[in-house]
């Protein structure tokens, strides 16, 4: 089975109880009313696009409506869908840093799957041929250095760590030398669970930002969080609030199979203004993918 059909099964979910509820109001609204217009609000606000997002998508909606002269409810689903495919469009630039020297920095709260993506991430980057090296700067769970190395492991990678209770920002610095040093392409960095109100976790995260910005001038940066697709609006919230503290530049999508909150994808990348830049719709290592935008709306609207 193909990535894209893997994840038309983890949207199936999502398709029933948000897919199916629209396409209900498509077929049972002859003529574009203001309560048609209702309906599709409050079934896309449950399928947790998010009331920002969904007030601009109808605005968008309304305004082809009128321009377009468009009477029936039936001609509205193709130009609902092409606003959703433009509003998740990702900047040309999106993965320059796959040219590499580049650090990635991976955070998020605890449960979320990132020891799990880094290790994915170190498997998919060294398939492609590139050289790549792990940062293992969780020092405060106990499972976590020896999760990853056994990821490093299975993906033939190098990992960098320290034990338990050590300084994170130390484990940086010694990895980037390391980067340095064997021109690694792709350096992955594990980091700590944290959460936005939890200030000495906030300021380490600082501390480890600023030594690779002092250590490393002119790699390619990457700060990206990882989000429970199944946590629905908590994850854009979660999203918000990192973003207020560092400089995010990628999204990773986790646990997109057997969630009905699908619908996630489109809101954060809209309401937080930092791309999905990988997806995972299971635990084996080919779940986790490159976020395609296209094949995402495909998957969630189209069934054939």
């Amino acid at each position: 089975m193909g990535f894209f059909d893997r994840l038309k099964e983890g949207l199936k979910k999502t398709r029933a109880s948000f897919t199916d509820s629209m396409d209900q109001i498509f077929n049972n609204y002859e003529r574009v009313t203001e309560d048609f217009y209702d309906e599709l609000e409050e079934t896309m606000i449950m399928g947790d696009i998010g009331v920002k997002t969904t007030e601009e998508l109808l605005d968008h909606l309304r305004e082809e409506v009128r321009s377009e002269r468009i009477k029936y409810a039936a001609d509205c689903r193709q130009e609902l869908i092409l606003g959703i495919r433009n509003r998740m469009k990702q900047g040309r630039d999106a993965y320059d840093f796959e040219k590499g020297p580049a650090v990635i920095l991976v955070i998020g709260v605890n449960g979320v799957g990132k020891t799990t993506s880094v290790g994915k991430l170190a498997s998919i980057y060294k398939q492609q041929g590139k050289r790549v090296l792990i940062a293992s700067a969780d020092t405060f769970r106990a499972a976590a250095n020896e999760q990853l190395t056994v990821w490093a492991k299975r993906a033939g990678v190098d990992i960098i760590s320290a034990a338990e209770g050590s300084d994170p920002a130390s484990v940086v610095y010694d990895a980037v030398q390391a980067a340095k040093a064997r021109k690694i392409d792709i350096l992955l960095c594990d980091t700590a669970g944290r959460l936005h109100n939890k200030k000495n976790l906030m300021n380490e995260l600082a501390k480890i930002d600023r030594i690779i910005t002092r250590e490393y001038p002119g790699c390619y940066r990457e700060n990206w969080v990882v989000l429970d697709a199944a946590t629905g609006q908590n994850a854009v919230a979660q999203a918000r609030e990192f973003a207020s503290v560092t400089d995010l530049t990628g999204i990773v999508l986790t646990k997109m199979d057997g969630t009905a909150k699908g619908g996630i994808a489109i809101a954060v990348q809209a309401e937080v203004g930092v791309p999905v830049k990988f997806i995972g719709v299971g635990e084996k290592l080919e779940d986790l993918q490159r976020f395609n935008p296209d094949e995402y709306v495909d998957a969630l609207f189209y069934r054939d």
